[in-house]
């Protein structure tokens, strides 16, 4: 089949919604039980605030307004999850044709990241990861828009704001990205001083300060208790010498094992990897700065701090090596012998949801298998043995107290870990292993 010849938009179209479909389903008919991230954003969702123990309220947000549409569904999150993963790619697609100029180009920057487990394996688990990766793309895409106009325009500013604000309060790990979008400003404006500095620049740094205000409040009010957590994850608390290579080592390796299916089928594109790289484009440096540069800076954090990366926190890190590849080799793909490559794609593409079914049918004892809806069943028979007034609270960690939440019919909000002190605000209650439900 000669993609190069055929509507490439319709084509991309179909892959997207082939996408959506196989891993909304896939999950939906294997899984038993909603994946732990996708729970917890549940029951922090079932008490909104502008921020939570463990992060920033945007993945709350989301899946409360998805449990309004849907209620306690399953399909309903794991397709909320592969929403944010097409609408990403559409703004990868948009982002590599002004790039590149050539739809089949873009079309292989998003096809290639179809290799690279965050966009398929793991991404049925809605999770702060996931719920970056759209603000990730457009932050992206909008600060290039900034970054070589001429004339900067307002609402792209108003934009900008916008979506990194709701990318950092997905996740501080956003950051990493805003930090080297702002390096490269600071380059090109005051070392190479391509352009006169407009004040104008500063409508993205003042939305997106507004928009943060509400979380910063919470935080200070919350003895920042999201920081806390985020550095006990890291391991920062136990400093140990061996650790600041140690960390920095695994964290390599891992990247490397990660991108393998993505080289791979790289290798389809050309049998020739020549470049010769011109740091006075623009368009490189750009790609360099938002693809290298944010996980230079993760590197360097492990290695300065001592600090262990966790793997899924890359998640968003790759959204655009596919352009990256494409625009330095973009000379030397041959779009008439191109066949080998949708083939091994193809192979690719079947290969991890077969492998994640196999895995979810066949490996017990997951999270995935708990038995929420019978556990929550059992609940509220002991409770409709006891009590006329429905369940409108629960206590207990996330997980279990979680699963009540969304399972229950009433859908009683989460009001934190187990504290008996609580209790004596509620009119009646019963506890089961750990786990209080009442009303209040």
């Amino acid at each position: 089949m000669n993609i190069y010849k055929t509507n490439i938009n319709k084509f991309f179209y179909i892959f997207l919604l082939i996408h959506l479909s196989v891993w909304t389903l896939i999950p939906s008919l294997t899984n038993q039980n909603l994946p732990l991230d996708t729970i917890e954003a549940l029951a922090w969702s079932s008490n909104l605030e502008w921020g939570f123990n463990k992060h920033p309220p945007a993945s709350a947000f989301f899946v409360e307004i998805f449990y309004q549409i849907f209620g306690s569904n399953d399909w309903a999150y794991y397709l909320l999850s592969q929403i944010f993963v097409i609408f990403t790619f559409f703004i990868i697609w948009k982002f590599s044709y002004e790039f590149l100029g050539n739809k089949n180009l873009s079309l292989f920057s998003v096809l290639l990241l179809e290799t690279i487990y965050f966009y398929n394996f793991t991404s049925p688990e809605f999770n702060v990861n996931v719920c970056q990766l759209p603000f990730w793309a457009l932050t992206v895409y909008y600060s290039w828009k900034l970054y070589y106009k001429k004339n900067i325009d307002i609402k792209d500013g108003v934009l900008l704001g916008f979506f990194a604000a709701f990318g950092f309060l997905s996740k501080y790990l956003f950051i990493y990205l805003l930090i080297s979008i702002d390096l490269l400003f600071f380059y090109l404006i005051f070392i190479k001083k391509d352009k006169k500095y407009d004040f104008k620049y500063l409508i993205p740094l003042i939305v997106f300060v507004g928009l943060l205000i509400p979380h910063i409040i919470w935080l200070i009010n919350n003895d920042y208790i999201t920081i806390t957590y985020g550095l006990h994850r890291t391991g920062l608390s136990e400093p140990n010498f061996i650790d600041h290579l140690k960390y920095p080592l695994i964290f390599l390796v891992k990247q490397i094992g990660i991108l393998i299916p993505f080289f791979i089928l790289s290798l389809f594109l050309t049998s020739k990897f020549k470049f010769n790289l011109k740091f006075n484009d623009k368009k490189l440096l750009f790609l360099l700065s938002i693809n290298i540069l944010p996980i230079m800076l993760i590197f360097l954090t492990s290695f300065i701090l001592g600090v262990k990366i966790r793997t899924m926190w890359m998640t968003p890190f790759y959204l655009f090596i596919g352009t990256l590849l494409i625009y330095i080799f973009q000379k030397q793909i041959n779009l008439k012998k191109i066949k080998n490559f949708y083939i091994t794609f193809i192979f690719l593409f079947l290969l991890s949801p077969i492998i994640y079914a196999y895995n979810s049918i066949n490996q017990i004892d997951k999270r995935t298998d708990y038995l929420g809806k019978e556990i929550a069943a059992k609940v509220q028979k002991k409770w409709d043995l006891e009590f006329n007034e429905p369940i409108n609270v629960v206590l207990g960690n996330e997980w279990y107290a979680g699963n009540l939440s969304y399972h229950l019919k009433s859908r009683p909000t989460w009001e934190g870990e187990l504290d008996k002190s609580k209790l004596d605000s509620y009119n009646m209650f019963i506890c089961v292993d750990n786990i209080c439900v009442g009303n209040k």
